[in-house]
C-alpha cells in the first residue's frame, strides 16, 4: 500500500488575473475531491473585480482538497486546491520540488527562483519584479516598514500602537510630492496611511484608501461612544429588507468612482441636437450589403461621430498623469462603451476605435456587447481605454451628469431620442430629438475644448453628411 506523501501535493495559489488585482470570488468550482485533472483543464470561475474569469491548472493528477467553497472572496496568492501529482508528473514553477530530491541548504528553497526573487506567479508568467531601487540612508531612528504599517494597522483598528513604532513613523512617511499634495487636499495625516507602493512608499490609492477607511469610523464613533439602552438592542427587519455584500464588479466600480469624482475636477456641458437624418441613415444602412448580419443602430454613428470630432480636436483624447505632472495626449483612441451587467457597470473598450471603418465599428460593438451580456468580458477588454461612451437613453432617460471612468479625460452620455415639436425650416415640425452631455476633466480640458467636441458630435448628428467631409 503506498503511503501518500505532502511531497506529491501541489497546492494552485489564487493568481493575478488581471493587473494589480489583490482578489478574487470562487464562483463555481468544476472539479471535486478525487477527480482526476489535467494540464490546462478549467477547475473553476472566478469573479475579479474586473470580470469573471475562468482558471487553468497547470499540472495534471488527483484533485485532493477544495480549501474554500464557491462564494469565497480569496486573497491573489492563496492556495485554493490541492492536486496530487504522484503519477509522476514533474514539479511546476507554482509549487515546491520534492524534498528528496532537494540539496540541503542553509535557506529552504521550497519556493521557485522567480518567487524568491520577489516576483508572483500569475496566470501566465510572472508578475511585476520587487523593485530594486536603493534610497540612501536617512538620519535618525529607521523602522521596518512591515512592522510600521502593522503599527499603524493596528491603532487604526483600535487597539493602540507601539509608541516607539508609532512615533518613528510619524517622523518620516515615505511619499512623492503630488502625494503629499493630495494628502494635504483632502485633510489625511500622512502618518497614518498604510503604505503599499515599493520601498514602503505612500501612493494616491493608498490616500484614498485611507479617506474611505477612516469616513466609517468617524461616522459610527458617536454612536460608539454613546451606550445603548439596553431595551432597544440595533436590530434589522429581514423580512422587508436584504442586504447585498459590496464585492466583485460593484466593489471596484464604487472605488473608481469615488477615486475619480474626488480627484478629477469635472465639467458637464449640454447640446439638444435634432437627430432625424441621423435616423434615416441608420435605416439605409441596415438596408446595404455591406453590413450584411452586423449590428446598426444609432449608438454606431455616435461612436463615429465622437471619433471624428477627437480627430479634429486630439488634446480631449488625454490623461493627467500626477505623480509626473505630465499631460499625456494619445495619439490612438481606445473607445469605451459603459455597459450594465447583472454583475454591475463594467466599461470594455474597442481597441484603436479611430482606425476602423464603420463596418469594422459595428462588429466590434456587436462583439462588445454580446460579450457583456455572457459575463465573458475579460480584464484586458476593460483596460486602457481613453474615451467612453454611456447611452443612458436605452433607459428613457433624456441625459445625465456622468463621471469619468478613470484615467480618461472625457465620457459622453447620449440621451433618449424621442419625436418632439422642432423648428425646421421655419416650420415647427415633429423631429427625431436627443439631448448630450459631455463631462470632461477641466485641469486637462478647458471650456473651449470640450465645448469644440461636444458642438462637433452635434453637428455631426444633425448633418451626417459630414462623416465624409470631415473625416
Amino acid at each position: 500500500m503506498t503511503t501518500m506523501t505532502e511531497a506529491s501535493v501541489r497546492e494552485f495559489k489564487m493568481p493575478d488575473v488581471g493587473e494589480g488585482l489583490t482578489e478574487a470570488e470562487i464562483l463555481k468550482w468544476y472539479v471535486q475531491p478525487g477527480d482526476t485533472v489535467t494540464d490546462g483543464q478549467v477547475v473553476c470561475e472566478v469573479e475579479t473585480a474586473k470580470a469573471a474569469v475562468e482558471l487553468p491548472i497547470p499540472y495534471d493528477g488527483v484533485v485532493r482538497a477544495l480549501h474554500f467553497p464557491e462564494g469565497t472572496t480569496v486573497d491573489v496568492g492563496t492556495a485554493i486546491i490541492a492536486v496530487d501529482v504522484s503519477g509522476g508528473a514533474a514539479p511546476t514553477a507554482e509549487q515546491p520540488a520534492p524534498a528528496a530530491e532537494q540539496t540541503p541548504a542553509p535557506r529552504p528553497t521550497d519556493e521557485p527562483k522567480a518567487e524568491g526573487s520577489g516576483r508572483q506567479p500569475v496566470l501566465v508568467g510572472y508578475g511585476v519584479a520587487t523593485s530594486s531601487t536603493r534610497r540612501r540612508p536617512r538620519k535618525g531612528p529607521e523602522v521596518p516598514v512591515q512592522q510600521a504599517s502593522t503599527a499603524i494597522q493596528t491603532e487604526l483598528n483600535g487597539h493602540g500602537a507601539a509608541p516607539q513604532a508609532a512615533s518613528a513613523v510619524k517622523e518620516r512617511p515615505l511619499a512623492k510630492p503630488p502625494v503629499r499634495k493630495l494628502a494635504k487636499d483632502l485633510g489625511v495625516d500622512l502618518t497614518t496611511v498604510v503604505p503599499t507602493g515599493p520601498d514602503g512608499i505612500i501612493t494616491r490609492e493608498d490616500v484614498h484608501a485611507a479617506v474611505a477607511r477612516t469616513q466609517a469610523p468617524q461616522q459610527e464613533a458617536p454612536v460608539a461612544a454613546a451606550p445603548a439602552p439596553a431595551q432597544t438592542p440595533v436590530s434589522y427587519d429581514t423580512t422587508r429588507e436584504t442586504r447585498i455584500p459590496v464585492k466583485g464588479v460593484r466593489k471596484a466600480t464604487a472605488a473608481a468612482m469615488v477615486g475619480s469624482a474626488f480627484t478629477a475636477p469635472h465639467v458637464t456641458e449640454f447640446v439638444t441636437v435634432d437627430v432625424t437624418r441621423t435616423m434615416k441613415l441608420v435605416e439605409e444602412l441596415k438596408q446595404d450589403k455591406e453590413f450584411a448580419g452586423l449590428r446598426v443602430n444609432p449608438l454606431l454613428l455616435i461612436a463615429k461621430a465622437l471619433l471624428v470630432a477627437i480627430r479634429r480636436n486630439p488634446d480631449v483624447n488625454a490623461s493627467w498623469d500626477e505623480a509626473a505632472q505630465e499631460i499625456v495626449v494619445k495619439h490612438y483612441v481606445n473607445l469605451g462603451i459603459a455597459a450594465a451587467t447583472p454583475r454591475g457597470l463594467i466599461v470594455p473598450n474597442i481597441k484603436d476605435a479611430h482606425a476602423k471603418t464603420l463596418p469594422q465599428l459595428a462588429e466590434s460593438l456587436g462583439a462588445l456587447v454580446s460579450t457583456a451580456r455572457e459575463g465573458k468580458t475579460s480584464p484586458a477588454a476593460m483596460q486602457g481605454g481613453t474615451v467612453t461612451i454611456t447611452n443612458v437613453g436605452v433607459f428613457g432617460v433624456d441625459t445625465g451628469t456622468p463621471i469619468l471612468n478613470p484615467g480618461e479625460s472625457a465620457i459622453l452620455a447620449v440621451g433618449a431620442i424621442k419625436l418632439q415639436p422642432w423648428v425646421h425650416k421655419g416650420k415647427v415640425k415633429p423631429r427625431q430629438v436627443t439631448t448630450l452631455a459631455l463631462s470632461f476633466d477641466h485641469r486637462l480640458v478647458d471650456g473651449e475644448l470640450g465645448s469644440k467636441v461636444l458642438a462637433d458630435v452635434a453637428a455631426i448628428l444633425e448633418q451626417p453628411k459630414r462623416l465624409i467631409t470631415w473625416a
